[in-house]
């Protein structure tokens, strides 16, 4: 197996990606994603299915690594950004495989494509690729929902209200527990809408 690749920018691209919220994984993620209904950390892709939807994109379209996480991170919106440093082993090990080959040599950055041996292995594997992209549509929908600018607006008025009244030296226990309670009780009448 060949090690001696080396993939330019995933360091700069690890800075700027750092910035993002808790759906990134610029922090140096292992595919997970916060689940939304409690902060939970849930599994997106494993890198044998990472590995698939990298070679499908680049059949789509050659490639370099950069891209290929700014691809995934629209089609989910935003809600997964795999990181540098699960994309470019990923892209070392395709490589290896015989399934993409450099398209541009000698280029500031290497752009892939995908071979004969990589089409004939996303053909076997049609309707497991096709569920990982709707995969990726839906965490893309999950996104649009929880993310909409009424609730967006909601949440951070809620924020700013407890800042206000409870981020004081001497806040009452009793008003701590009523602010618990009100806060229960708006979830379980979400919960029932």
């Amino acid at each position: 197996m060949r090690h001696s690749h080396h993939f330019h920018s995933h360091e700069s691209y690890r800075h700027a990606a750092g910035h993002r919220g808790h759906y990134g994984f610029g922090r140096g993620g292992r595919g997970e994603a916060d689940d939304s209904r409690g902060g939970r950390r849930r599994r997106v892709f494993d890198a044998g299915e990472l590995r698939l939807v990298l070679l499908k994109l680049i059949a789509d379209q050659p490639r370099h690594g950069y891209e290929l996480i700014r691809a995934i991170e629209e089609l989910t919106g935003g809600l997964y950004v795999p990181s540098p440093g699960m994309v470019y082993p990923i892209l070392t090990l395709l490589q290896d495989m015989g399934q993409i080959e450099e398209a541009t040599p000698g280029g500031a950055r290497k752009q892939f494509a995908v071979t004969a041996e990589g089409t004939a292995h996303l053909a076997e594997r049609r309707q497991e690729v096709e569920a990982l992209f709707a995969r990726l549509s839906e965490l893309a929908s999950a996104r649009k929902r929880t993310d909409g600018g009424p609730i967006r607006r909601a949440m951070q008025n809620l924020r700013a209200a407890l800042m206000y009244r409870l981020d004081r030296d001497a806040v009452e226990p009793e008003t701590l527990h009523a602010a618990a309670a009100i806060l229960d009780d708006a979830a379980q009448k979400i919960e029932r809408l």
